[in-house]
């Protein structure tokens, strides 16, 4: 990869330091995951000498080799666990979480860091929606094309951000993903063996933005928690819930298919599923 990339994101994380001290002492919040992009951000800030504190949101949905990987390779890395877990996240809200619907990540991953600067590892080549994002950005709202703007139009004076609104640094938004790869094996950094099992992308578990061809890679390789999901699914049930559906399968059947209820019931009637897509 170019070496001004690793330069310039560097620079940048070294910049907004000053900032992130005027929030905390410990310096920047670190949002890790154990994925890729989050350890590329982990080393730069090593790299950078600044102070940062890293930490994971655990979401009780993330795979067990993920969290093997993290505790083996990554002790100081803080675990943040939620007040309710996932399977009883559905049942708060009466429904399964769906792409229009992410319920889970605002409960599970979106709050914490409040009232902090925080590194994070987007990038825009992952997906339309990332490619409109900002190098600075605060609590994910465009706010300034690059922190050297920001500091022009504030002059370095402190930003007021309050309750859990934080300010997102993304050092790393112009990289593309040849870019980490090469970073990661340059640097010796020992990766999530999940990559080399064909995951493109590590997150949770049976993730409504997940293809359907993932999905049944859970279904296959963590039939524990589709089972968890399906007990959750049959208390909706007893509430009332998804009362079109003949049992907590279906249910489970139809989420994971990613289409909607109608075209799931056309679907099946005609005997059309296919989960290998």
């Amino acid at each position: 990869m170019e070496l001004n990339k690793i330069d310039t994101a560097i620079q940048t994380i070294q910049k907004a330091e000053s900032l992130a001290l005027k929030y905390q002492d410990y310096g920047f919040h670190l949002a890790f995951s154990g994925g890729k992009d989050s350890q590329v951000i982990y080393e730069l800030c090593k790299m950078a000498g600044v102070k940062f504190r890293p930490v994971m949101q655990v979401t009780t949905l993330d795979p067990p080799e993920l969290m093997k990987f993290v505790r083996k390779n990554y002790p100081d890395v803080i675990m943040e666990r939620p007040e309710i877990n996932f399977y009883k996240l559905i049942v708060k809200y009466q429904s399964l979480p769906t792409m229009m619907r992410r319920f889970c990540c605002k409960e599970l991953k979106e709050q914490s860091g409040a009232s902090t600067v925080t590194i994070i590892g987007i990038r825009r080549a992952e997906s339309n929606k990332r490619a409109k994002r900002n190098e600075l950005e605060i609590s994910g709202h465009k706010y300034s094309n690059s922190l050297d703007q920001f500091n022009i139009d504030n002059q370095n004076q402190i930003l007021c951000i309050k309750g859990k609104d934080k300010i997102l640094l993304s050092p790393i938004i112009n990289w593309t993903n040849s870019d980490v790869w090469s970073f990661i094996r340059n640097n010796n950094i020992e990766y999530c063996e999940l990559y080399d099992q064909g995951h493109k992308r590590i997150g949770c578990m049976f993730c409504p933005n997940c293809s359907v061809k993932s999905k049944q890679r859970d279904r296959n390789n963590y039939p524990g928690v589709e089972r968890m999901i399906k007990k959750s699914i049959s208390e909706l049930m007893d509430m009332g819930k998804y009362a079109d559906f003949k049992d907590a399968d279906e249910v489970f059947d139809w989420w994971v298919s990613n289409v909607n209820q109608a075209k799931y019931k056309g679907m099946k009637q005609n005997y059309t599923i296919n989960y290998e897509k």
